[in-house]
């Protein structure tokens, strides 16, 4: 590797859901050599009989500290055991609280210093659970164990990045959280991370309205003009370059995207579809706002191509390659600020 390499800590990788596809792109990882240091957070047991089924000699090295194993067929697994013995495609609930110990372990692990960036393989919302485990989401879960006052969610594929205003919430409760406060706090977060995170001096942020047609001057819904349109003035006057807000069904022409930075949408579904058709497998999931580096795939658990050897790495591969080009931009910013 070459000498800025080693400036970084090594990357976390937790296996997500284990009866799901989480091992089999971690293992798929171990096929080839890595210009990165890797550490997976999993269950040995697991990983080996999930590279037996698959047909895949990879050594599992475990890791407690020190240089890890980057070489094709192997990766340094630090040891964290599932309750129930893992079944390919069969959700165990007893199974919850180990996925909840991966995320903890990554995040402080990240947070004291042991790793440069976590990235994360899916989980399953409904068996955490299901487990008893309060979980909405990786977003708010990372958030909280951090400490941050506001996490933004931004998935990202080649030529197009999509921010979210609100995440994991039902239709109904959206417009009510849509509030100045938290529109001011989103777009801050939004705009400074593509600032230092990505090297973008100033972004070109572009705003989808809530309601069809942006409300149709307030024929279609009074968001806009009570809240959205008065707050993206406010945050202009602070040097933020917003356009908006524009109507979600013709923003993302790509005409509209040639010059933007980011779009960021009011809920999940209105941004989301629309990166996910263009970019679906080489997708980025990103967590803005936190005091350390989060990247995560574009999909979720896949129960039914759990051990078939058909899971496609790709959005995994994309994960752990900005994860780390995030990872050494930080730790030379961090040495020239020194």
């Amino acid at each position: 590797m070459a000498s800025d390499i080693h400036q970084a800590a090594p990357l976390v990788l937790s296996c997500g859901e284990p009866a799901g596809i989480g091992p089999d792109l971690v293992l798929e990882l171990g096929r080839q050599s890595r210009p990165y240091p890797l550490v997976i957070l999993g269950d040995i047991d697991c990983l080996a009989q999930r590279a037996n089924a698959l047909g895949l000699e990879i050594a599992l090295r475990p890791w407690s500290g020190g240089s890890t194993a980057d070489r094709a067929g192997e990766l340094s697994v630090l040891p964290i055991p599932t309750a129930q013995p893992v079944t390919p495609g069969r959700l165990d609930p007893q199974n919850g609280p180990h996925v909840m110990h991966l995320l903890e372990a990554g995040v402080d692990g990240c947070l004291d210093g042991r790793f440069s960036a976590l990235v994360t393989a899916p989980v399953h919302k409904g068996n955490i659970n299901q487990a008893g485990i309060p979980f909405s989401g990786h977003t708010e879960f990372l958030a909280e164990r951090c400490k941050a006052g506001q996490p933004v969610m931004m998935l990202a594929c080649p030529g197009l990045r999509v921010a979210l205003v609100t995440t994991h919430l039902p239709l109904r409760a959206v417009a009510d959280a849509i509030t100045p406060d938290r529109l001011k706090r989103v777009i801050r977060v939004l705009d400074g991370g593509l600032r230092k995170d990505f090297g973008i001096n100033r972004p070109r942020i572009l705003v989808c309205g809530l309601n069809p047609h942006a409300g149709e001057d307030g024929h279609l819904g009074q968001e806009e003009i009570e809240v959205i349109e008065p707050t993206l003035g406010s945050l202009r006057e602070e040097g933020i370059h917003l356009v908006g807000p524009l109507p979600a069904d013709t923003l993302f022409n790509p005409d509209k995207l040639l010059e933007a930075d980011a779009v960021l949408a009011m809920y999940h579904d209105q941004g989301l579809p629309v990166l996910k058709h263009k970019g679906f497998g080489r997708a980025v999931n990103i967590t803005l706002g936190l005091p350390m580096i989060r990247t995560s795939v574009d999909h979720g658990t896949a129960l039914d191509l759990a051990g078939s050897g058909r899971a496609d790495s790709g959005s995994l591969r994309e994960a752990v390659a900005l994860a780390w080009q995030l990872a050494t931009r930080s730790t030379a910013a961090q040495a020239s600020a020194s």
